[in-house]
């Protein structure tokens, strides 16, 4: 095994290759404060990429309700039994580039692999989900955690913040195309391979011989298995639409289908390794937005801004140790925060840079065009008495 150096964790660990990141990095922000669970970003990605014959039960992105929910079934809770308990993060040395959550002390999934005899010839701890696992991909939709409770009055319980005792929330899943994929480690044909000009992870359909590695290998459970054409494939992060090849934006670079459609408005699409993208300064400037379980040490690139309700204990568990900061900081944003906050989901082309002023947010594409203009707090308008909606 090599070493490499995963910021997330804020120290090196082992991966059997050697440190090649991406001249860029595909990344993408994800509000879960704002999801409505509508499911259009599912379909959206499902009447592009899995219409065909082998892929009925395939969703490149899926929508979840935690904490029950998930697509393969129980994939995350199955993956930290097999990690097993660990020490978690040591929060007083950080570094604010090197190590912004601190350093975490346990085992990737990675370097649990080397020392577990139920791990032999795995390169990341894992495991092949059974196929009735596959079956949907909203198990337990708008399920919560327990049922209320009846106080002494006869009412039923109440919630409020700062956590509420019942609670779900929606967990949006793409693949994280991360810096250290399970699957391309665990792939025996090396036929997934990470590009270089953006991080997208893809695999080589004429390589793949099906052997299911990368299945058992990724964490996430995002590469799936074609019983059609006997090979896997994955969320592509829609490269045709960043490469500017769409004519719907004349050679503008765009972001993904499951994005653009989003209604909620709560995906944004960026550089994280660009200091001018507002990925960047959700991510390593503000840090409002967190890796999901960055324990794995996989270091994904999909980010979350956790839910404000939710106990901070299973977020923790989740997101990792910055959960706290990223919510005071999103329950009360700076001017900048709360200007990058209106980009959501404004222009289906990328945005690479923007400018704040008093009022507004300005967005740039690629050779700072400009794309948009968007007001950081929206005006609010009276109608006048005649035309009041009154009967």
């Amino acid at each position: 095994m090599a070493k490499v150096y995963n910021w997330q964790l804020g120290r090196e660990m082992e991966y059997p290759y050697e440190d090649n990141r991406p001249k860029r990095q595909f990344a993408a922000v994800f509000n879960i404060n704002r999801c409505i669970a509508c499911q259009t970003c599912t379909m959206a990605c499902k009447s592009a990429w899995t219409f065909n014959k082998g892929q009925e039960f395939m969703w490149w992105n899926n929508v979840e309700t935690k904490p029950f929910g998930g697509y393969p079934q129980s994939w995350d809770s199955k993956t930290l039994t097999l990690l097993g308990p660990q020490k978690g993060y040591d929060t007083s040395n950080k570094d604010d580039q090197k190590a912004p959550y601190g350093v975490y002390k346990g085992e990737t999934l990675f370097e649990k692999a080397t020392k577990s005899i139920e791990a032999s010839g795995q390169q990341a701890v894992g495991y092949v989900p059974e196929d009735k696992e596959w079956r949907v991909p909203n198990f337990y939709e708008d399920t919560a955690n327990r049922a209320p409770k009846y106080r002494e009055d006869g009412l039923l319980e109440g919630a409020s913040l700062p956590e509420h005792d019942i609670f779900f929330f929606y967990l949006q899943r793409i693949c994280n195309h991360c810096t250290y994929p399970a699957c391309l480690a665990g792939c025996p044909r090396k036929a997934i391979y990470k590009r270089q000009e953006d991080g997208i992870v893809l695999i080589d359909q004429k390589r793949c011989r099906g052997y299911r590695k990368c299945v058992e290998q990724c964490p996430y459970k995002k590469p799936m298995f074609n019983g059609q054409t006997r090979v896997s494939e994955k969320c592509i992060a829609c490269y045709p639409r960043i490469e500017g090849r769409d004519p719907l934006t004349e050679g503008d670079p765009m972001v993904t289908r499951c994005i653009s459609a989003c209604v909620g408005k709560i995906r944004l699409q960026g550089w994280v390794d660009d200091p001018d993208s507002p990925v960047n300064y959700l991510v390593r400037k503000e840090k409002v937005a967190l890796p999901l379980y960055p324990q794995f040490g996989t270091e994904p690139n999909v980010y979350y801004i956790p839910p404000r309700w939710a106990p901070r204990g299973y977020l923790h568990q989740m997101f990792g140790p910055g959960v706290d900061e990223a919510i005071a900081k999103y329950a009360k944003p700076s001017h900048e925060l709360l200007a990058v906050l209106q980009l959501f989901g404004v222009t289906q082309k990328l945005i690479y840079c923007y400018e704040v002023t008093a009022d507004t947010i300005i967005a740039y594409g690629k050779e700072h065009k400009e794309l948009m203009r968007v007001p950081i707090v929206e005006p609010v308008l009276v109608r006048p008495e005649k035309h009041l909606n009154v009967t």
